[in-house]
């Protein structure tokens, strides 16, 4: 399979994950707030929010194991630098009320501005810290 498509495959199953969640759950798809509820559980919300979160991890690691060709995850990052990338990205998700998955996939599928805003501001940071890492600190 080409690489498109096979992103095209991967976009169009996230895109059916995330409004059949909606449909069947009326829940949004943010991994973000899915796992938060699995963090700080309130009662009879967490089985739905545990199989999400064990699906993508199995999903991920079916796909390393059984795709021969699969691309696999990079081994030279820093730990430290992990934690601290993981400590932002978490920090920054609670102060946008929500990840790239809620508001890219979900809130611009319902034409939230607001979710515009917030995906707009993911991707200008992204591209910035990127050129910053690649091209100011090597």
């Amino acid at each position: 399979m080409t690489t498109w498509m096979t992103a095209l495959a991967g976009g169009v199953m996230i895109g059916l994950a995330a409004t059949l969640l909606l449909w069947l759950n009326g829940r949004v798809a943010g991994v973000s707030g899915i796992l938060n509820g699995v963090l700080f559980p309130s009662t009879g919300d967490t089985a739905w929010r545990v199989a999400f979160i064990v699906g993508l991890v199995v999903a991920g690691g079916a796909y390393i194991a059984f795709v021969p060709d699969a691309p696999q995850p990079r081994d030279d990052f820093s730990r430290l630098g992990l934690l601290a990338s993981g400590v932002l990205v978490g920090f920054g998700t609670r102060m946008s009320n929500g990840c790239t998955s809620g508001h890219g996939v979900c809130g611009i599928g319902r034409l939230s501005m607001r979710s515009l805003a917030a995906v707009l501001v993911f991707m200008l940071t992204a591209m910035a810290t990127t050129f910053v890492v690649r091209h100011l600190w090597s």
